[in-house]
């Protein structure tokens, strides 16, 4: 621990918690930020990447937020991954039109919490997917 608080080794960050969960450095691909997480994680992180693409076909996909950002005019939809769960990030609209059947989860206002020692629900992140894209493109008329 440094005099400011724990500074990592790799990168040189510092941080106010010792071992503080970070990803060391500026990850420039989708691919780089899965590859990045631990064994254990990536491959939820990439069904969720492959329920996105399939319920948004024509989103772009980049990083934003240092994060994996799907983007069709606009940011459509991001996720990442934490110590014990992995976040969506489809909007406050988002969360607010599906309370109902986030009623199992932690979210709020733009920020859904999947626990990763339960399974992910997939066919939920697609259903907001494909809501976000028909919110997206009534903005476009």
């Amino acid at each position: 621990m440094t005099k400011e608080g724990w500074q990592c080794p790799q990168c040189g960050r510092v941080f106010a918690r010792k071992n503080q969960n970070h990803t060391c450095g500026t990850l420039a691909t989708v691919d780089a930020y899965i590859e990045a997480q631990p064994p254990e994680v990536r491959p939820v992180l990439q069904s969720i990447r492959e329920t996105i693409r399939e319920a948004a076909p024509d989103a772009i996909e980049k990083m934003s937020w240092q994060m994996p950002t799907f983007w069709q005019g606009e940011n459509l939809i991001h996720f990442a991954a934490f110590k014990k769960h992995v976040s969506l990030f489809p909007g406050g609209d988002a969360t607010a039109a599906f309370a109902e059947q986030l009623k199992d989860y932690t979210f709020s206002k733009g920020t859904i919490r999947f626990p990763l020692d339960k399974p992910v629900d997939l066919a939920l992140i697609a259903q907001i997917t494909r809501w976000r894209v028909v919110q997206v493109e009534g903005t476009k008329e």
